[in-house]
């Protein structure tokens, strides 16, 4: 990857940030992150991952902001200056539902290994 896509990527996370935080306040009262953005080498397109705290209201805000794509990417054209402003797309990113299912497998491991008996000597 060049320096270049890595410099987009850092900057339209940090503006994507921004604009979630200031403009669309209306997505209901959880806590969305963007925890990966990554873009085309053409940067075309940007793949834009969220976190959401809530998982029950995961689908419904990346609808909510699906919806509102176009708003987004029309205030990220105000904030940055690019050739061409990236086609948005957004996706749920789920490595933490991944994570926590593996750290709850390590426990129930550990779990039944203190549970065993020892052996006889």
């Amino acid at each position: 990857m060049t320096h270049r896509i890595e410099k987009v990527e850092s900057l339209l996370k940090e503006e994507l940030s921004l604009i979630m935080l200031y403009k669309l306040q209306d997505l209901g009262t959880t806590f969305i992150t963007i925890t990966n953005v990554k873009v085309t080498p053409d940067l075309k397109l940007a793949k834009i991952y969220l976190s959401v705290f809530e998982k029950e209201k995961r689908e419904t805000v990346l609808e909510q902001i699906k919806v509102r794509a176009g708003f987004i990417r029309h205030e990220l054209a105000t904030r940055i200056t690019l050739k061409f402003v990236p086609e948005l797309r957004f996706y749920i990113d789920d490595t933490m539902d991944y994570v926590e299912k593996i750290d709850t497998l390590i426990k129930k491991i550990h779990e039944n290994d203190s549970k065993e008996p020892e052996g006889e000597n």
